[in-house]
């Protein structure tokens, strides 16, 4: 049996649970959140498990077994109540693609941490360094398979821990970044992660070039990777597990660069086992056939695009970012993303009025460094 270390979490897997439990929680000011996911283990991940903390009790939902989850969606919305996470931007990936839900109201521990240019951010630091060092943190089951049921306690006291102390380690940096000034910097970083863009679930048939243009691929040898490519997500899709479990990139490249005229021939090329020949040597060696009598495809339009200009103010900017990066001590896109560099740089304003409205530049951002930016431009190579 295992020790729990403080109350045990109640586990929610029926609606007749459920429902109650969301009027509950609709009461209090605020909620520790975070969910897990089987990303290592399906084609297509979806939430599984998620957890959920007030300053006195631990829940866990079962969203595989609650029919239907639209009052936890009622939950995040409502602006009344604050909803803490940490490294929010993959949990609310996973909400938003599962089921549209929106968040208000966000505090993430990681980006305070960040803010206050903390340098060791993962949680079982911050909960050392922060909550308490006498914390049992157990790594252990990071790659469990949370789509499973049912789940070990171990696995159950793993999830409770995540959103357990997140209450008392958000207390800690609201009061940190009260000290230092960034309370209102933090606001609005937290307004931006909680509005994270949807990211399409469909594969891409394109990112092949991902894959080989770092490998220095000619275009023949891409034509072979595409087909490689799509090959290994038909095969993903139909055994429901992660693409790189079928066959990684190093291997898809190493069959690419491979001299194949036989299906013996893959019994030699590097990274890929003799079991993954018996399974899908066939398969393979087909897609290679078809890439060579393929049209060599032509490489993507640069994105952005390379207008020397353009390049020109974006790479002036960077400067300028790392500069007050190394002012502050934090990393660079604390200071702003990269994405709103690219912005500013098309834009190319002249007054503050023109720099309103650029994703990535909200209201506290503009007043802070609004003038340095347009200052930036225009002594850019001292004209």
């Amino acid at each position: 049996m295992i020790k729990w270390p403080f109350p045990r979490a109640a586990y929610i897997d029926h609606d007749k649970t459920f429902r109650p439990l969301m009027e509950k929680l609709a009461q209090e000011p605020l909620l520790a959140i975070d969910t897990e996911s089987n990303s290592l283990y399906a084609y297509r991940s979806r939430v599984c498990l998620i957890q959920i903390s007030t300053r006195k009790t631990d829940y866990i939902l079962d969203p595989l077994r609650i029919a239907d989850l639209s009052p936890f969606g009622v939950l995040l919305a409502n602006p009344r109540i604050e909803k803490i996470f940490h490294a929010a931007e993959y949990d609310l990936v996973g909400l938003k693609r599962d089921y549209g839900f929106e968040l208000h109201n966000l505090f993430d521990t990681m980006v305070a941490a960040r803010i206050c240019g903390i340098k060791g951010v993962g949680l079982g630091a911050m909960l050392t360094n922060y909550v308490s060092s006498s914390i049992p943190l157990d790594k252990s089951h990071q790659r469990d398979d949370w789509g499973q049921r049912p789940l070990s306690e171990s696995s159950l006291l793993y999830a409770q821990m995540d959103t357990h102390y997140l209450p008392a380690l958000r207390d800690r940096l609201h009061v940190e970044l009260k000290r230092r000034g960034h309370l209102a910097e933090a606001l609005e970083l937290f307004e931006e992660t909680s509005t994270v863009p949807l990211i399409n679930p469909e594969v891409d048939p394109e990112g092949y070039w991902k894959i080989g243009i770092p490998r220095s691929l000619n275009r023949r040898q891409m034509a072979i990777l595409r087909r490689l490519y799509l090959l290994r997500e038909e095969l993903a899709e139909e055994l429901d597990t992660p693409p790189f479990k079928v066959m990684n990139d190093s291997v898809l490249v190493a069959i690419t660069e491979a001299n194949l005229s036989s299906l013996r021939d893959l019994y030699y090329v590097r990274g890929l086992s003799d079991s993954q020949v018996a399974r899908y040597g066939e398969d393979i060696m087909a897609a290679v056939e078809a890439g060579k009598e393929d049209k060599a495809p032509r490489p993507p339009k640069p994105t952005p695009p390379s207008d020397p200009a353009l390049v020109e103010r974006y790479t002036t900017l960077l400067d300028w970012r790392k500069h007050h990066a190394r002012q502050r001590g934090v990393e660079s896109d604390i200071v702003i993303s990269k994405g709103a560099l690219w912005a500013i740089a098309g834009r190319y304003p002249h007054t503050l009025h023109e720099l309103e409205g650029i994703p990535g530049l909200g209201p506290w951002r503009l007043e802070t460094y609004g003038v340095s930016l347009l200052d930036a431009l225009k002594n850019m190579n001292g004209k």
